[in-house]
């Protein structure tokens, strides 16, 4: 017999022809993960970065200066008219007009200069002239006789033939005869109308006279019929500039120095001097005083290059005061001055043919080029603002102007604006109204705030609970309850945020304001319930309390929760009524002066908190869940409670995982847009009220992006919100990985 050692030891072969063929398969499969891997990753990291200068593709306008470009230049159409007194053109830019020194009114082709029609004033030489404003088209001439004609531009478009064919032409809407104002011959004239009525003002060598037609439309005929009203003012020596507000109410006249007289002309019997202000500084002379598009901000202009800003702001005692706003710097003395149309810019001309062009609002400065080199006189925008006149010694010049976004900067986006009717400078988001002397506001400041702010709320009702409750599932519930309690609050994160919101705006918000004693009194009696239940069940009998397995306690608890909740809600009328006078929303804004809104932070932490909770609980209950079981055995076998093993052991190596779960959370709560947008009232303001809503960024992005036109200011300007919600979502997970990071290195020696 053979023995043991005598037999032979099988001799394994690791390079058969099929082990070497298993071999190539598997290195071409982990080839070709790792291509796939690289691919995919890769192609994230270019998708995030395409979308990136895809925002700031979109956003880079906003900041380009604009340019201006020269057209035409010619003689000035019919220069033996004299020097213009008023420069413009119509809509489209093809036609000309303006108003000679004689009184003669001419059009004129802007492309080449060639005279259209020449229109002579009916009442002959003028000796002042005044335009009501470039959006009415309304002019004033005054007369030597003390009479008035009043003149108005109009435009006709036809289509001969398929083309194109606008004929202007002038009215009188108060008659060619003109309306007999003073009995000398003024020097300076100014005019406002409206549909109510026509007021007039003018001042002589010696004399000053405001005259004020009413209209009122006859019930018989529907004719509108005048009343005059008129009456004599002081007279300012020197006066330079004549103004009436836009409503009417005021009369500014200022001198040659700057100093200017405000007028209440709202009832003529008793007109009154209400303020006398210095416009200027220093020793520079009044250059322009004109109105600002709207006709609520007066802008001055002076021959040192200074523009300022004025509007009526009402003081404690709620009189209105007109009230220096901003300034401007032009680097040289002023000539002239020209106001945008249709938006809160003007242009200032100096003695060097120097042109500069500003927004009111943000305070920019988006064109400074020279472009006469003679005497330069006068300029005028087009009604679009994409074209300038300029007159100077030499005739007319036109130019193309490129100026897309004046009214954006970063001080206007992100500082507090002086905005027209308001009282002190604020942060405002308002980026459309019913009228077009709308002044935009596009502060983001309130949109990022709202963002922050719901967050906030959303996470301090969210963080507790689902720490807490991840903590308890992973480490004390029983496993076959924890297979159970967990795929059900998952699920919770199916639900659609729409539903959420819906449910939140029409139902909880209503309910809330209700039975807001009951919010506040369950915060309260809701953990002492819980805690005096939880006393009572550990003092009964150990055969009682053995009945339920041991994990399977917090089911006890359903009950106890409701009832507390019943039991709140219905004492709510209760504590109101014995408290709080049977008005708790009453007591807050009239006792404690805070603002009470339905649809307020609140809501959004109870239902957008909701929403977070199921994901920073996945991940913190999976952090802990994953903490290695010997390292819990081996600290309760060396004496340590379950308490200490949990917040000494098992949290401090489950940290990263548990910062994680809050940032992916916070990320949601930014992020999220429905639940903000129909429970939150949708108000950008800026108050850390939790009875006062909010807008957030995302929620702004829904509601006006698919409304704003492309290509836009406010257009862009929401894509610059997009980007800073994509800038702010990079940080804060910037921020969380270098913590997480941290803190795995901490405590991952544990």
């Amino acid at each position: 017999m053979s023995t043991k050692a005598d037999q032979k030891v099988p001799e394994l072969d690791f390079d058969t022809p099929a082990l070497k063929r298993h071999r190539k398969v598997r290195a071409l499969k982990d080839r070709g993960a790792s291509v796939g891997i690289a691919i995919g990753g890769s192609s994230v990291i270019l998708a995030v970065l395409l979308i990136c200068f895809y925002l700031m593709y979109e956003v880079a306008p906003l900041f380009s200066g604009a340019s201006i470009e020269q057209k035409g230049s010619y003689s000035l159409p019919v220069e033996e008219s004299g020097k213009s007194l008023y420069l413009t053109s119509e809509e489209q830019t093809e036609i000309g007009f303006r108003v000679a020194e004689n009184g003669d009114m001419i059009y004129f082709n802007i492309a080449d200069g060639s005279v259209i029609e020449n229109v002579g004033n009916p009442l002959g030489q003028p000796t002042a002239f005044a335009l009501e404003s470039d959006t009415s088209r309304m002019m004033a001439f005054a007369y030597a006789d003390g009479r008035v004609l009043v003149a108005k531009q109009n435009y006709k478009t036809t289509y001969p033939d398929g083309v194109r064919l606008i004929t202007p032409s002038i009215e009188y809407p108060y008659g060619v005869e003109g309306i007999q104002v003073a009995d000398f011959a003024p020097r300076q004239l100014s005019i406002r109308d409206n549909d109510e009525r026509l007021t007039l003002a003018v001042i002589g060598d010696q004399q000053a006279q405001v005259v004020r037609l009413n209209k009122e439309v006859n019930f018989i005929t529907e004719e509108v019929e005048l009343t005059e009203a008129r009456t004599e003012i002081p007279f300012v020596e020197g006066t330079r500039a004549l103004l009436i507000s836009g409503d009417q109410r005021y009369l500014y006249v200022a001198d040659v120095n700057g100093v200017m007289s405000e007028f209440d002309i709202r009832d003529l019997a008793d007109v009154t001097t209400k303020d006398e202000i210095d416009l200027i500084k220093g020793d520079a002379q009044l250059v322009s005083l004109r109105y600002l598009l709207g006709q609520s901000s007066v802008m001055v202009a002076d021959s040192s290059g200074r523009v300022s800003q004025w509007f009526n702001v009402r003081d404690e005692n709620n009189v209105e005061h007109l009230t220096y706003i901003r300034d401007v710097q032009h680097p040289t003395g002023l000539v002239d001055m020209a106001m945008e149309h249709r938006r809160k810019g003007f242009a200032t001309l100096d003695d060097r043919g120097v042109v500069s062009i500003f927004n009111a609002t943000s305070s920019r400065q988006v064109v400074d080029e020279r472009v006469s080199d003679d005497t330069a006189r006068m300029i005028s925008f087009a009604p679009r603002a994409n074209g300038l006149l300029l007159e100077d010694s030499k005739g007319l010049h036109f130019f193309d102007v490129d100026n897309e976004h004046p009214e954006v900067s970063w001080s206007s986006i992100w500082g507090k604006v002086w905005y027209e009717g308001y009282q002190e400078p604020t942060y405002t988001w308002q980026s459309s109204a019913a009228n077009n002397d709308f002044e935009p506001k596009y502060s983001l400041m309130p949109l990022a705030f709202g963002t922050i702010k719901a967050a906030f709320y959303a996470m301090l009702m969210a963080v507790p609970l689902a720490i807490c409750g991840a903590i308890y599932t992973a480490y004390f519930m029983a496993a076959p309850l924890r297979r159970k309690i967990k795929p059900i609050i998952e699920l919770m994160e199916a639900l659609p945020t729409v539903i959420l919101g819906f449910l939140a705006g029409l139902f909880f918000a209503p309910f809330l304001e209700e039975n807001l004693a009951a919010a506040f009194s369950i915060l309260i009696v809701l953990p002492v319930g819980i805690l005096l239940f939880s006393f009572i069940w550990s003092r009964m009998p150990a055969g009682i309390r053995w009945m339920v397995p041991e994990g399977w306690q917090p089911l006890l608890l359903i009950p106890v929760i409701v009832l507390l909740g019943w039991f709140c809600v219905a004492m709510s009328p209760v504590i109101e009524l014995n408290f709080f006078d049977g008005n708790i929303r009453g007591f807050i804004t009239n006792d404690l002066g805070i603002t009470f809104d339905q649809r307020n932070a609140l809501v959004v932490g109870f239902a957008m908190g909701f929403a977070v909770i199921p994901t920073i609980f996945s991940i913190t209950e999976d952090a802990i869940f994953s903490v290695p079981k010997a390292l819990t055995q081996g600290s309760l076998a060396l004496g340590a409670t379950y308490w200490q093993t949990m917040t000494r052991v098992v949290l401090p190596t489950a940290s990263p995982g548990i910062f994680s779960a809050i940032m992916i959370g916070m990320g949601r709560a930014v992020g999220e847009t429905m639940i903000v947008l129909m429970a939150t009232g949708n108000t950008p303001i800026m108050d850390f009220n939790i009875f006062e809503g909010m807008r957030t960024l995302a929620a702004n992005l829904a509601v006006e992006v698919p409304e704003s036109e492309v290509g836009s200011s406010h257009y862009r300007i929401l894509f610059l919100a997009a980007f800073v919600l994509f800038v702010f979502t990079f940080v804060v997970n910037t921020i969380a990985e270098t913590v997480r990071q941290h803190l795995r290195k901490k405590y991952g020696s544990l």
